[in-house]
């Protein structure tokens, strides 16, 4: 692709759009994490920069988002006794996610189920809300997670400062009700943002501030750690390396659905990782990219990495130059905004017609969502993933066994040619037929055995076509191998009829065919009636 004047126009006016759209977003999200306001301009440059140069998204932007500050808040307050302790396991987050890249898993990350997702964001959004109610109420924030939050809650109402509630309210209020046309001209959180600061500097002028604000690049924060402790922050390493890869390779997704292009899902952690590592050096908020920026990048015109470049350096400009004008904001004010950035990450859409969407999937959504809230954030992924995958494996299961059809073959139709076989009994069915149709895999191999054992107990031969299969994985395979148990047992017969391909390939790989002779094993039914008339005719002479 030419980059041209009007592309670098396009990039430019993207890189501005967001920058502005985030700065109170990212603000709020450095105090949120508890590492103050300026970590998540660090988070917003160093992310930003990184990513945009570094991954695999040409109009992604990246910078601090409400999980993974929720998860650096929990950590910070739980995990790290020290601000150097906690900014270690940003680094280690972001090597994790080198790592991650390096061994080129990224691509199977975006497998992750939607209602998981849902689920998961939603909960975020409730954790963002819950634990913003405290600072809108002028009350420092409690130690701990969402529910420690509401457990201080009535405490926190004989301590509440009026002033800070009334800038809280006001700000929401412009932050829900600012009109869209005015968008394009002022974003809404920096509308917000102004607002409730001139209300708090003039009238409600008793609600807690930012306070100091550094106008200058920070220094390498990490020292040398314990050996202890870099083994025990690898848990809540992995937690932010999981969500920040998760929340990135997700929106790539969204990006490529605008713009038409595909994006590099290892070359993208590789970007984040180093984003987070340059970030955790620095005091940033660990970052990842961000959905909403990122749309609105491409929305302004954006289309390659110079936009993602342009945001960090205007954010690198506020920060050198507008560290004393942050000073006296009202930490209401950036509660005021949170609460609105955590009520949109809420999937809204998904629950509005829950009572529509299918038990299982209800059943996911709703546990990612009270693990996420009640327990913590890596378990609800890995729950959220194990209910889906049971989920699924329930949907497979009724799928594949639509696929097996094992009908009756009558004596009398079957054998028609074969008159020394035919019984006396008109309704007389000593050969059965099994058809196996499509894929089979582990999610029907129980419910296969249940139900064609019960057949092979019925007749005396059973002729198992596998014409029409496709797919067979191992534990499909010894299920066979588990129905040719019971055949024996029942004294049956078991014919293999029409087995190629794939399927001929694992069931030799794992040895059930060498437990059937080869006069047993045919390409036709035509084949496969013939042997079956012999073998009952040498029965009847026995």
């Amino acid at each position: 692709m030419k980059y041209d004047l009007g592309a670098f126009r396009g990039d430019f006016f993207g890189g501005l759009t967001t920058a502005v759209v985030a700065l109170p977003v990212c603000l709020a999200f450095g105090v949120a994490s508890g590492l103050g306001a300026e970590a998540g301009l660090y988070s917003a440059i160093a992310m930003g920069f990184f990513a945009a140069v570094f991954g695999g998204t040409k109009t992604q932007i990246s910078g601090p988002t409400a999980p993974m500050t929720v998860a650096m808040a929990v950590i910070v307050t739980s995990h790290a006794s020290t601000l150097m302790e906690a900014l270690t396991v940003v680094v280690l987050a972001g090597v994790l996610q080198v790592l991650l890249g390096i061994s080129r898993i990224g691509r199977f990350i975006v497998y992750t189920p939607y209602v998981v997702v849902s689920g998961f964001m939603s909960g975020i959004g409730v954790i963002v809300i819950l634990l913003q109610i405290l600072p809108a109420f002028g009350v420092p924030p409690e130690p701990g997670d969402a529910v420690d939050a509401v457990l201080a809650l009535p405490h926190a109402l004989s301590q509440i400062n009026m002033d800070a509630v009334a800038v809280a309210l006001i700000t929401l209020a412009v932050a829900i009700a600012w009109p869209a046309r005015l968008g394009q001209f002022m974003p809404a959180p920096l509308a917000a943002l102004l607002t409730g600061t001139l209300v708090g500097l003039f009238w409600f002028t008793g609600a807690p501030v930012i306070g100091d604000v550094p106008s200058e690049l920070p220094s390498v924060q990490i020292r040398s750690l314990d050996i202890n402790f870099l083994v025990s922050s690898l848990q809540p390493a992995l937690i932010l390396a999981l969500l920040g890869s998760v929340e990135s390779l997700l929106t790539s997704l969204v990006a490529d659905s605008m713009t038409g292009t595909h994006h590099n899902p290892d070359r993208e952690l590789l970007g984040q990782g180093i984003g987070n590592i340059i970030a955790g050096l620095f005091g940033g908020v660990p970052g990842c990219a961000s959905t909403p920026l990122t749309i609105t990048n491409i929305r302004a015109g954006a289309s390659m990495r110079a936009s993602g470049v342009m945001f960090a350096l205007i954010m690198l400009g506020v920060l050198l130059g507008a560290g004393e004008v942050l000073e006296p904001v009202p930490l209401a004010v950036l509660s005021g905004i949170l609460i609105k950035v955590g009520w949109d990450i809420i999937d809204l859409r998904l629950l509005s017609v829950l009572h529509r969407i299918r038990r299982e999937h209800l059943l996911v959504m709703i546990t990612t969502l009270a693990v996420t809230v009640f327990v913590d954030l890596v378990t609800a992924i890995a729950v959220g993933l194990i209910v889906a995958g049971m989920a699924h494996a329930l949907e497979l299961e009724s799928l594949e066994l639509d696929n097996v059809v094992s009908v009756p073959l009558l004596d009398r139709s079957f054998f028609e040619n074969h008159g020394e076989v035919l019984s006396e009994d008109p309704l007389a069915a000593r050969a059965g037929l099994v058809s196996l149709r499509g894929r089979f895999t582990v999610a029907s191999s129980k419910k296969l055995t249940e139900t064609i054992g019960k057949d092979i107990k019925d007749h005396e031969i059973v002729i198992f076509d596998f014409s029409a299969a496709t797919h067979l994985d191992d534990s499909a395979a010894m299920v066979i191998d588990q129905l040719i148990d019971v055949a024996e047992k029942e004294n049956t017969t078991f014919i293999v009829m029409a087995v190629s391909g794939g399927v001929l390939n694992t069931l030799v790989a794992m040895k059930v065919l060498s437990r059937v002779p080869k006069s047993l094993i045919v390409e036709t039914l035509d084949e496969a009636r013939a042997v079956a008339a012999e073998l009952l005719a040498n029965e009847e002479k026995t």
